[in-house]
């Protein structure tokens, strides 16, 4: 049996979490007020517990690499720029779910984790849609403020939803595999 911390067994399991959050990408709650884009699904998962798991720098890995597999599942861009922020670094920013510790950490400390990491990559989309889509904004509305409010529309309850559902399974992914080890994020 390989050892947790192995080479390859993180790289088998960052590369099941990318083909995991793209099949749970697939399974996704459209809604309807969102025309330019967002849902609510799961995918964010299994990229955040790649994080807590192996450290930052798996984290951003698995999460840059599954940007660019979400953006050849469902292709929209107006600007190179823009492409980039909404998908690598969007998604690479799941990767700083570790800041507040590995598993086995308390449920705390996870949920302080995966907070960040959705808030961060709220933050990329959100400068995303300030700068190239900000310009559908209702009229009075600042650019700013639309952005804001639409990112979160559907970034909140998909933040909820992971949350919910996560937590129970990155601490019972703490008691059967995780190496017990300090946090440490250059892997």
């Amino acid at each position: 049996m390989l050892e947790p911390s192995t080479p390859t067994r993180r790289l088998s399991e960052v590369s099941i979490a990318i083909a995991l959050a793209a099949v749970l990408s697939l399974l996704r709650v459209k809604l309807p007020h969102l025309l330019y884009g967002g849902s609510i699904s799961l995918h964010m998962l299994p990229l955040l517990l790649v994080s807590v798991r192996h450290g930052l720098r798996a984290g951003v890995a698995a999460g840059t690499a599954y940007g660019i597999v979400n953006f050849l599942l469902t292709p929209y861009f107006v600007h190179p720029i823009q492409l980039i922020l909404d998908y690598p670094v969007a998604f690479g920013c799941l990767g700083t779910a570790v800041a507040f510790g590995r598993a086995p950490s308390s449920a705390a400390r996870l949920a302080a984790g995966f907070t960040l990491a959705c808030i961060c990559r709220y933050f990329a989309h959100a400068i995303s849609g300030f700068v190239y889509f900000g310009d559908l904004a209702p009229e009075g509305t600042p650019a700013w403020s639309y952005s804001l409010i639409y990112n979160g529309s559907y970034l909140l309850p998909e933040t909820i939803l992971t949350l919910l559902v996560g937590l129970p399974i990155a601490r019972r992914l703490a008691i059967t595999g995780a190496p017990n080890r300090e946090t440490h994020h250059g892997d």
